[in-house]
């Protein structure tokens, strides 16, 4: 269990830094609201993970997987929370307000908030369940009880993307005095905006490639 559960490590650190929809709603919600409201949207991806996780581990992900209309029902859904977070974001043009003498600036939103995006942003994404379902099988050896093995390999994937995105976090606060003035505010705005919208249309598109 050891040597699938170092393997299973690699592969999930891969996956963990590879930049999807989670890693930009947590650098947005680290911007907008500094690095607590970030960790907490990274919370929110993580129980997110747990959720797919536990639904994968009793069967539900397999129905899901097997289901088209399921499956593209949750995509076009995700899509369009994407799409939602990317034009309130493209059409922000209120600037920020000034920065404090320490460098720090003002937060929006709430920290329950924060939590709500990361969560739905990562439910209503199900090529994770779909992952989970086809990946965690190769990593778990004959024999071994089923449930309480992926239950743990989903508890290391959780671990590694909450410090990944705690780091995230940490790193787009250091920068928040920069980030938050206007013109550059008004610029990483449309970025995350265009970025969240991409990450939307890839998935609307997918499923429409399939209709």
């Amino acid at each position: 269990m050891l040597t699938q559960l170092l393997a299973f490590i690699a592969v999930a650190a891969t996956l963990t830094v590879s930049p999807g929809p989670d890693f930009a709603v947590v650098v947005r919600r680290s911007i907008t609201g500094g690095r607590f409201h970030g960790i907490a949207c990274g919370i929110g991806v993580v129980t997110g993970l747990g959720v797919w996780g536990v639904a994968s581990a009793v069967g539900i992900s397999a129905v899901l997987a097997a289901s088209t209309v399921l499956y593209d029902g949750l995509r076009i859904a995700g899509s369009v929370y994407l799409g939602v977070l990317g034009v309130r974001a493209w059409r922000n043009r209120g600037g920020s307000p000034e920065v404090a003498a320490d460098g720090s600036a003002p937060r929006s939103g709430s920290v329950a908030a924060a939590f709500r995006s990361g969560l739905v942003t990562n439910v209503l994404n199900p090529k994770v369940g779909v992952f989970y379902l086809s990946l965690l099988p190769a990593f778990l050896p004959p024999g071994i009880a089923v449930l309480p093995a992926t239950l743990m390999l989903v508890a290391v994937h959780a671990l590694l993307g909450m410090l990944w995105l705690t780091l995230i976090a940490s790193m787009v606060d250091r920068a928040r005095g920069w980030l938050t003035r206007e013109k550059v505010r008004r610029a990483v705005d449309r970025v995350t905006g265009g970025v969240l919208v991409g990450f939307g249309l890839a998935a609307a598109s997918e499923v429409a490639l399939r209709a």
